[in-house]
């Protein structure tokens, strides 16, 4: 009697373990529910993790907890010994209403009324009454294996092997995560592999962190199989496996759906995107023909094409992707709505400057006034042009300073082009000296023309050209134009001319001094005739016999 005590006690105790679940396989009447309520959750009958029945009518005086609440005393009466025998089903008259009873050994454990039903069930009590036997003979046959020492040793003996496979193989997957790791650095130190070596290190983090994602992938799924495959194997815990297993299948399930739905889409905008990359490339061998002059087309120049084919390619992409927009997966959810919303802000928001300065870019280059290599002054800034893009341009100056410019401010004031003209004579180079009345004009001309012969970094094929500007009240101005070589800045060329100009004046002895009028002189400041052609300068051949 002992002994069939601690039977009855042990089944109550592993039986009883209740435990109120809202993930179940059907949601429909009499069946447990898909999200119970409190009041659904105290009427769903629960054993062994595994959801029975919901018993929700009144029967008798009992309410469904009530109900719910019998079913479990009268579970703990049971013995061991009963539950050897199958559930069986008996069609009765109660209380007058038709009953189906639940018996296990003769001894009734559960009744279920009409009432249990819902109106869209679609279940006859005949057929709600087999799913409930059937959840409870699952439920006998669960208890037995859980007292069947040969059964829980085969258990126990198959959980540990999987165990061990499991953690071995979590092992080795390290291990594999290490060798890759150091067979990766490796090949970067080595700078091995197609890929450049300017772009190994950016695509050598790509490889570890892809490496690291793959590897925590396949942890996940060792370790859902491993629990999933464990948890199996005990009565107790069985239930939690089949769940598992389904959750799994369910995403499964679902991917594959959603794949297959959006493979009509897919397929649609990848047509559209291959469609406008050959019309991309259709456009872009015609401008090409365009730059090298192969093919003319009225209103393109060469300093344009660039920018042309780019705001085509761009409006094109655009158009392709409205296009497609409708046919990507998801593109009528509200995820992909609030995308839209939250990119239209900030257009709007930022499009103010950024637009303004994106036209201004477009005047720069429709309007041809600059390009990337051309020597300019913009404002106070000198100095050559490295890059003209859509929002500013870069400047670098003598002081080898970049200089960035936006592009409103550019389109805004005064460019001057040093270069545009200059072509293959080179960029012009201007420079002024103020001398006295005192000294020939004809001598200063040919000594700044000698300077500039003197210049290396001068074109001397292009003949140096001297102005005299203005005459003030107390000199002369003049101005020396020359012609530079290609590829240097105005104030390096300049350092070596005046450095020649002073050398020059100071050979032939004429001061570089601006004089001021402090009192009246005695004699008039003038150059006598004889002395009009000084050296360097040389005196026309007709001219100078008359002279002598």
């Amino acid at each position: 009697m002992k002994k069939i005590s601690a039977m009855k006690a042990l089944w109550a105790g592993l039986l009883l373990v209740l435990v109120n679940l809202s993930l179940v396989t059907q949601a429909v009447g009499a069946e447990p529910r898909l999200d119970p309520t409190e009041q659904e959750k105290a009427q769903t009958l629960i054993l062994l993790h595994e959801p029975i029945v919901l018993l929700q009518a009144k029967f008798g005086r009992l309410d469904g907890a009530a109900r719910v609440r019998l079913v479990k005393e009268r579970v703990k009466q049971l013995q061991a010994s009963d539950l050897e025998h199958p559930i069986t089903l008996v069609s009765a008259m109660r209380l007058g209403q038709d009953t189906r009873e639940f018996l296990v050994n003769g001894k009734r454990i559960l009744v279920l009324v009409e009432g249990d039903l819902e109106a869209l069930d679609e279940l006859t009590l005949d057929q709600a009454s087999e799913r409930v036997r059937a959840r409870l003979d699952k439920v006998r046959l669960k208890y037995l294996e859980l007292h069947s020492t040969p059964y829980l040793l085969k258990a126990s003996g198959m959980a540990l092997l999987a165990s061990l496979i499991f953690f071995g193989l979590v092992w080795s997957l390290q291990w594999g995560h290490r060798r890759v790791r150091k067979w990766l650095a490796n090949r970067l130190l080595l700078q091995k592999g197609l890929i450049p070596h300017q772009w190994r290190q950016v695509a050598g983090n790509v490889e570890v962190r892809l490496l690291a994602i793959i590897t925590l992938l396949l942890l996940f799924m060792l370790t859902y199989g491993w629990l999933t495959y464990v948890l199996a194997r005990f009565p107790q815990t069985r239930a939690w496996s089949e769940r598992l297993g389904a959750s799994l299948f369910d995403l499964c399930v679902d991917m594959l759906e959603g794949i297959m739905a959006a493979m009509p889409g897919l397929v649609t905008v990848l047509l559209i995107f291959v469609i406008t990359r050959l019309f991309i490339r259709m456009l872009a061998i015609v401008f090409d023909r365009i730059e090298r002059g192969q093919f003319r087309v009225q209103g393109l120049h060469a300093e344009t094409v660039g920018a042309t084919r780019r705001l085509l390619s761009v409006v094109i992409w655009l158009f392709a992707l409205t296009v497609a927009y409708p046919y990507l997966p998801g593109a009528d959810s509200d995820a992909f709505k609030g995308v839209s919303v939250f990119f239209g802000l900030m257009v709007t928001l930022g499009s103010a400057g950024i637009m303004n300065h994106a036209m201004s870019g477009l005047v720069l280059i429709y309007s041809r006034a600059l390009r990337p290599g051309d020597l300019v002054q913009i404002g106070e800034v000198e100095g050559m042009v490295t890059e003209l893009s859509a929002l500013s341009t870069k400047l670098v100056t003598r002081q080898d300073h970049e200089v960035t410019l936006p592009n409103a401010v550019v389109v805004g004031g005064k460019v001057t082009n040093l270069t545009r003209l200059a072509g293959e004579k080179g960029v012009a180079l201007l420079t002024k000296v103020t001398i006295g009345y005192d000294t020939p004009w004809r001598q200063v001309h040919a000594m700044l023309e000698l300077a500039a012969r003197r210049c290396e970094r001068l074109n001397q094929e292009q003949a140096p050209l001297v102005r005299q500007l203005n005459l003030q009240d107390w000199y002369v101005e003049y101005e020396l134009q020359v012609r530079m070589k290609p590829g240097l800045l105005p104030a390096v060329v300049k350092t070596e001319l005046h450095g020649h100009i002073q050398d020059v004046f100071n050979e032939f002895g004429v001061q570089i001094m601006s004089p001021n009028f402090i009192a009246q002189p005695e004699q008039a400041v003038l150059v006598a005739r004889e002395q009009w052609y000084q050296a360097p300068a040389e005196a026309p051949k007709e001219e100078g016999g008359a002279g002598n």
